[in-house]
């Protein structure tokens, strides 16, 4: 990511240039707003860190200035005297987040985190819109068979309404695809689509990305902090993997939806907010309603209009037409002239169940984009796994990695695709089941 700083404290600036450096940015950085705005200009910069007191052009001129040049930056203000009216006025200008005056270098890769994922979302929005406008008719997902097509007519009739929505379906079967095509496809398009996933993060740390938090209200919080919902105010708000949250979160997240209004952590008012919910899980919430520990009130305030998306092993026809569109995309990030895939190739895909469903499928093109070195891609590009023959199974022992995969594809569908229940009964961490997960292409 390529990052300019802006501030007249030479100290600063080296403290972020080192810091960001680390994290892999390209740095460049100014002491004043007017060398700001000229290298600005002439780089090409996808994020600013821009501090609010300078002399000369003051901070506030800088960042509209650097609004006009490019509305598509993302502009982290940097301050010593965070008032409220100051920071809320550098927000109404277009600025993304603040870092106060001093802040370590954890609370830097925080900061730039978030706005890299911003700036990713936003160049997301923007290829899913170039797509969606390139489309005819309703096949929005990629699909010939009959399930997918009443997906396809559901999203339609769903993106016109403004009513929260619930996508099931097993990990990899497109849930978040289907989110932003709904977003996409809505009348809160031109405003911001936030996602989050619920089981990446622990409780205390989720209740703040959802709701901020004020100053002192844990450990570490040294200034105030805007939380996702408002940051999503007007526009879309993704939960991926609800299923995943706390009764104590499930409680809040009810109240954003009956009161559409939030309380940040540690906080004592509450701030009003308007946000579309669209939610996904792969858990069975009618089960986990029954086990007791998914609130039932909550569940019917999110699955006002539900979205089922099927497994890829139960609707194969998709197979070919998902793989040519794999192919495709994956050829021309490779700079590869792979034009076709052998009836073959096809015909081993087709056979297989795809536990990991679309995401699975896609790492495995991808793969074979990789590998092959003809204009056709064919057997030989595939996984050893999925060339295995039933008559020579006996023959052979499978290895080690293919009982591993095998063995946490059974856990997690005993375990209702229950992530963390999961890490329990294989006696791993969650952060090492999802590394695993990420190797084996199911997420």
């Amino acid at each position: 990511m390529k990052t300019l700083i802006i501030d007249d404290e030479r100290s600063i600036r080296d403290g972020l240039t080192k810091t960001l450096r680390r994290l892999g940015h390209d740095v460049a950085a100014t002491e004043n707003g007017r060398d700001g705005l000229d290298e600005f200009i002439r780089g090409g910069y996808d994020m600013v860190l821009l501090d609010l007191r300078m002399p000369g052009i003051d901070g506030m001129d800088t960042l509209v200035r650097l609004r006009d040049a490019d509305p598509e930056v993302v502009i982290v203000i940097i301050t010593g005297y965070p008032s409220i009216d100051s920071v809320l006025k550098a927000f109404r200008l277009g600025a993304y987040d603040y870092l106060p005056k001093p802040f370590s270098p954890q609370e830097v890769r925080i900061v730039t985190a978030r706005a890299e994922e911003r700036r990713k979302l936003r160049f997301e929005n923007e290829q899913l819109r170039r797509q969606l406008k390139a489309v005819k008719g309703d096949s929005y997902v990629i699909s010939k068979s009959a399930r997918m097509r009443e997906v396809n007519a559901l999203i339609d009739k769903v993106a016109r309404t403004d009513t929260n929505v619930l996508i099931t379906g097993e990990s990899g079967t497109g849930k978040e695809i289907v989110a932003r095509m709904i977003y996409e496809l809505s009348p809160r398009r031109e405003c911001e689509f936030v996602a989050v996933d619920c089981s990446m993060l622990a409780e205390a740390l989720l209740e703040s990305e959802l709701f901020g938090h004020v100053k002192g209200a844990f450990t570490g919080a040294i200034a105030p902090k805007r939380g996702l919902f408002e940051l999503a105010d007007g526009g879309t708000f993704f939960l991926d993997e609800v299923g995943n949250l706390s009764p104590g979160t499930q409680a809040k997240l009810l109240r954003v939806i009956q009161e559409r209004e939030i309380k940040p952590v540690g906080g004592v008012t509450v701030r009003k907010v308007d946000v579309r919910l669209i939610a996904a899980t792969n858990v069975d919430v009618t089960r986990a309603v029954q086990d007791g520990t998914f609130r039932e009130d909550l569940f019917y305030r999110l699955s006002v209009l539900p979205i089922h998306l099927p497994p890829l092993r139960e609707r194969p026809e998709d197979i070919p037409e998902l793989a040519r569109h794999f192919v495709t995309k994956h050829a021309q990030k490779a700079m590869k002239n792979i034009r076709e895939m052998s009836s073959a190739f096809v015909a081993v895909l087709s056979s297989y169940d795809f536990p990991g469903n679309i995401r699975e499928l896609e790492n495995i093109i991808q793969r074979a984009v990789v590998i092959e070195e003809s204009e056709t891609l064919r057997p030989s590009s595939l996984p050893a796994y999925l060339l295995k023959n039933p008559s020579e199974e006996k023959k052979r022992f499978p290895t080690l990695i293919e009982l591993e995969r095998d063995h946490i594809a059974l856990v997690l569908r005993a375990c209702g695709e229950r992530r963390v229940q999961a890490a329990d009964v294989l006696g791993i961490d969650r952060k090492t089941l999802y590394r695993k997960l990420k190797q084996f292409g199911f997420c």
